[in-house]
């Protein structure tokens, strides 16, 4: 797996959230997502800017934050979102599904695991199905178990995830957590709506970290 075979897969996942969009009522646009401060429409609107934001769009955002990454997230994307329509931030995602552009300190690999994750942000909520692609699901999940940015090291301290749809297992721990790779992927991002999908004497420790 290399930079370029990463970014395939992200401009791939890009696409495909752009068409998971475009199939979506106008009322579903105002709907809650996972990320209970955003709107589909705020959702929308983070993943359109990723590709946009300049160095000094950060430095000033994260300023006003006064130093909170998430803060600064949230806020821009609800902010950016009321510049454009849903189909104008389609399109801009669309456009930008290549882009190679990212956060100042991320990985390659971390607009992958964000678009993924995203997707399940918006269609868990509205009860859409929504496959997760295996290959760019195990390295995002691979990726969170080491990153010091998305909580999941702690998160998953002392865990073994094992995946029940793939041939796959992460994580140094004694506590096994079972459980198919898009709910394994949600839960070590912090979002609840896996958990009932897990089992093993791990599951509850995730649960409650």
């Amino acid at each position: 797996m290399d930079d370029g075979e990463i970014l395939a897969w992200t401009e791939t996942a890009r696409l495909s959230f752009a068409e998971l969009l475009e199939g979506l009522d106008e009322k579903d646009w105002s709907a809650k997502t996972l990320c209970t401060e955003w709107t589909v429409h705020a959702l929308a609107a983070h993943l359109a800017q990723t590709t946009r934001n300049r160095l000094k769009d950060t430095l000033v955002g994260i300023v006003k934050a006064r130093g909170n990454w998430d803060r600064m997230n949230v806020d821009q994307a609800i902010a950016y979102g009321t510049r454009f329509s849903p189909a104008e931030l389609v399109a801009q995602i669309r456009e930008d599904a290549g882009s190679p552009r990212r956060s100042p300190g991320a990985k390659p690999i971390d607009p992958l695991a964000d678009v993924l994750i995203h997707g399940q942000d918006v269609a868990r909520p509205l009860g859409i199905a929504r496959p997760m692609p295996e290959k760019p699901a195990i390295a995002s999940l691979e990726h969170l178990l080491v990153s010091p940015f998305w909580g999941a090291k702690k998160r998953c301290r002392d865990l073994r995830l094992i995946a029940t749809d793939a041939e796959w297992s992460g994580g140094a721990g004694s506590e096994e957590v079972r459980g198919p790779l898009v709910d394994l992927l949600l839960a070590v991002s912090g979002r609840s709506a896996g958990l009932a999908a897990l089992s093993g004497p791990g599951a509850a420790l995730l649960g409650a970290r």
